[in-house]
């Protein structure tokens, strides 16, 4: 093996050319993977560490006129056009759509250049969702509408420097539209507020690092401080902040992932041993059934439909579970199939690959009720077919908890399972016939499971499916949450968790010569708790916008004031860089695509997908001018600021000269990245181990676990008149990064401020569509309510709503959590409308498209 970049520098930056592909599986092969890895056990019962406490709700409506920094969207409206929900995804307008915006907002040069080297092996990794990348062939455009947003976004030749800041005061940029903020340009120069100050000024580097560093070192306690991160940022990165973190003496450590998929992994860890999907790109492939529950792949992971598409083509069939009948779900015209004389004419004039076969729309908070009830089918299935439908050899050899799982499921009754899901008995027994022969089962899920009440208990269901047909393990077959940001699981594996395992800190403290804290820290609910209540004084969030992520918006706004110091590194503008503590500082750094040269030359990072694959990232584009600097260099920078010769200070600039030298700790710290420099430059990358892939089940007993859930009956308590809510993305969103106002795909055009309301429900009230109202959450008593919203009628569930986030987060209770996990329930807020109080602004246009 040669040497590691990090001993030999002529070989820093340094990758393997495209196309020698000797590591990549073959169809019916399972990826090499290495050994299995350690244990991953979760806290099966976290709760009583947790503060209890309540929070009173904020007066959410009046927020505006207290505070002159708006925490919340202006209420303003754009200008609502309705049509036509599309009944295909992508084609030829998502084309035209993704070119448009690379080209206005990067140019037609940078633009192409960056969508050329997206996803590709030697280039950067696509900065939005985690879908994983082809082991083979890759597509000379290798991307997807949603990827190409958010690369232009990245390559935005605008910058947003000291003369913009010295222009909009705080309060001034809070009024912007979230759009307008993104769209401002890239954060170019550091950036103070000081005491008093209503404006961001222009600050030195090292003042920055050492302004972090006096307040870090006048904390009572370590635990006073919060390191909160995005699910963009690359592993090297991740691992020193984590460092950073336990060096100071604190594991808190709240991220995005405690707001997204913590409920897969508190459900995934003590049943299969892993907190991750065990499935590869060529399982979806391979696949005879899939299962896409609560997902939304035409919006959220456009490339899934690539998958889905092959599948489809091999045979597959696909059953659909979701509230809404989105376009992805329904059909997809592959854009790459322009580039094929055979494919090109239907992919132009024809409809496009059917995607479901099955469409259950349940209601929110009802899978769990419709898993049972598919359960429950293949169960009498197997009384009439014995041996043909349950594998028993695999439940035999290599589960627990059998019986009394299945005895949970035949008790289960038929009109609760009807109550709760909304779905028929019927169609329950016409999705359980198409799973009923078939072992090459693959389950997909998003967040429109793990925000749930019961997401960790429904997605145990899934994981109870699986087993009972020995889908695990083997080639086409196995778990798959499909994660959002493009490095969320990674920045996981690099030990961004506040409960890290006792293996873990014992790795880092022999690889670092420090006493790491063992005590578990914050988690993002908690970190609001705690910000709220006074509890901490500083906020160092790397990336994202916690602001607009989590919940209770004003609830985390009061926090943010309370706070000695705040500090957000980021490429872009976003709100919450403009609620902010006492002093607060805005350091701008590198995308995913910018170039990274350091002293040894051409850096690279490195990001994990979520089908556990870990390639490298780098960069294509030089940055705009100005004074940006890497994650790397700026957490090295701060530091060594803070801890002085307590630290090995060469090391740490060994660091940042030669990220190689940050891939060798690691390789010595985390179990699967031994070698970690020679694997990054395999083309392609490599994957990590992952027992469950291989039936290597590595749970405190051994075995994979069926569980025993209890099925709650939530819909029962609602008063009369009351609605579910559940908060989604519009087309032209990333997570909370909002692109353009429309909803392509949901006819919603010009405008966010919609609720989709069932037609009953809107004459039930009163109301006419396109009436303005007010939304009121209703949460143990208490109330928020967020106004000047339109009522848009739509295909969804009775007694069921949607809107979009961050508009409805202020609705979404800090307090209402998913059992174990602890993660907001988004898809479950309890709701009631009435006409708005308040008809000021711009008048709404509402043009209907029969209209036009």
């Amino acid at each position: 093996m040669e040497k590691s970049p990090a001993e030999d520098p002529s070989q820093a930056g340094k990758t393997q050319q495209q196309g020698a592909e000797d590591n990549v599986p073959k169809s019916g092969e399972r990826p090499d993977q290495g050994t299995a890895p350690a244990p991953d056990h979760y806290r099966p019962d976290p709760q009583h560490e947790r503060d209890e406490s309540v929070i009173p709700a904020p007066d959410v409506a009046n927020a505006k006129y207290q505070h002159p920094i708006l925490a919340q969207p202006p209420e303003e409206f754009t200008g609502l056009k309705l049509e036509e929900r599309a009944r295909v995804a992508a084609g030829v307008t998502a084309v035209i759509k993704s070119m448009e915006f690379n080209w206005s907002e990067a140019g037609v040069s940078r633009g192409t250049r960056g969508l050329l080297k997206m996803n590709q092996k030697d280039g950067f990794d696509c900065s939005s969702c985690a879908w994983p990348d082809p082991d083979d062939h890759r597509s000379v455009a290798e991307f997807c509408e949603n990827g190409a947003k958010a690369t232009a976004s990245d390559a935005d030749d605008k910058a947003a420097g000291p003369e913009f800041f010295a222009k909009y005061s705080l309060a001034q940029l809070s009024r912007m539209t979230d759009r307008d903020q993104n769209n401002a340009g890239r954060l170019t120069h550091p950036m103070v507020k000081r005491p008093g100050d209503n404006h961001y000024s222009p600050i030195a580097w090292q003042d920055a690092f050492q302004l972090v560093a006096d307040n870090l070192n006048a904390l009572d306690s370590p635990h006073e401080a919060l390191f909160y991160t995005s699910g963009k940022v690359p592993n090297e990165p991740a691992f020193l902040f984590q460092l950073f973190a336990k060096l100071l003496g604190t594991n808190n450590l709240p991220d995005c992932s405690n707001m997204c998929h913590e409920s897969s992994g508190a459900a995934l860890s003590p049943t299969l041993g892993l907190g991750k999907g065990s499935v590869t790109l060529n399982d979806i492939h391979e696949a005879e059934v899939i299962l896409v529950i609560g997902q939304n792949p035409g919006t959220n992971h456009p490339r899934m439909l690539t998958a889905l598409q092959k599948a489809k083509r091999n045979g597959a069939k696909i059953i659909a579970v979701n509230p809404l009948p989105e376009a992805g779900l329904l059909a997809f015209k592959n854009p790459q199939d322009f580039m094929n004389p055979l494919r090109a004419l239907g992919a132009l004039l024809g409809d496009g690959t059917q995607i479901t076969d099955l469409f259950l729309q349940v209601r929110v908070d009802g899978d769990m009720a419709l898993l049972r009830g598919i359960m429950k089918h293949l169960f009498e299935a197997e009384d009439l077919n014995p041996g043909a439908v349950i594998d028993r050899p695999f439940i035999d050899k290599y589960t627990t908890g059998f019986e009394s799982f299945e005895q949970n499921i035949r008790n289960t009754s038929w009109e609760d399972i009807e109550e709760l899901s909304g779905i028929s008995r019927a169609q329950l027994l016409e999705a359980a016939n198409m799973l009923a022969t078939k072992q090459k089962i693959i389950t997909c899920w998003a967040m429109g499971v793990t925000q749930q009440r019961q997401g960790v208990q429904t997605i145990q269901e899934i994981v109870n499916l699986q087993l009972m047909k020995g889908a695990i393990g083997k080639p086409g077959a196995g778990t798959c949450p499909v994660r959002g940001h493009s490095n969320v699981q990674g920045d996981r594996t690099m030990g961004i968790w506040e409960q890290p395992t006792k293996q873990f800190q014992d790795a880092l403290a022999k690889e670092f010569n420090f006493t790491p804290p063992y005590e578990h820290g914050y988690d993002t609910v908690e970190a609001i708790k705690a910000m709220y209540k006074g509890k901490t004084k500083v906020f160092f969030s790397l990336g994202g916008n916690l602001l607009a992520a989590g919940p209770d918006t004003e609830v985390i706004a009061e926090g943010m004031r309370k706070q000695k110091l705040t500090v957000f590194v980021g490429t872009k503008l976003n709100r919450g860089h403009l609620v902010t503590g006492e002093t607060s500082l805005l350091l701008p750094c590198f995308t995913h695509l910018d170039v990274d040269m350091q002293k040894s030359g051409h850096q690279m990072t490195s990001c994990e997908n979520s089908m556990g694959v870990v390639s490298q990232n780098k960069g294509v584009l030089v940055p705009l001018e100005g004074q940006m600097m890497s994650e790397v260099a700026i957490l090295a920078g701060i530091a060594i600021a803070t801890f002085g010769d307590k630290i090995n200070i060469a090391d740490w600039v060994a660091m940042t000269e030669n990220y190689d030298v940050i891939r060798d700790h690691i390789s010595r710290v985390i179990p699967g990245f031994e070698g970690f420099n020679e694997k990054l430059r395999r083309p392609g990358g490599f994957y990590l181990p992952n027992g469950p892939r291989e039936r290597k089940f590595t749970t405190k007993n051994g075995k994979a676990n069926f569980t025993t859930t209890e099925l709650q009956h939530y819909q029962r308590e609602l008063e009369p008149g009351q609605l579910i809510l559940m908060t989604v993305r519009s087309h032209d969103q990333f997570n909370t990064t909002i692109y353009d106002y429309n909803d392509r795909y949901r006819g919603v055009l010009n405008e966010r401020r919609v609720l989709f309301m069932n037609p009953q429900d809107i004459a039930d009230r009163g109301l006419q569509p396109k009436d303005l109202i007010d939304i009121t959450s209703h949460y143990k008593g208490e109330k928020r309510t967020v106004e000047k919203f339109i009522a848009v009628p739509y295909d969804i569930p009775k007694g069921n709503v949607a809107a979009y986030f961050p508009e409805a987060n202020p609705l979404v209770p800090v307090g209402s959590v998913a059992k174990t996990s602890n993660t907001p329930t988004s898809k479950y807020v309890v709701v009631t409308v009435v006409p708005a109080r308040k008809t000021v602004g711009a008048p709404v246009e509402v043009r209907m498209a029969a209209e036009a």
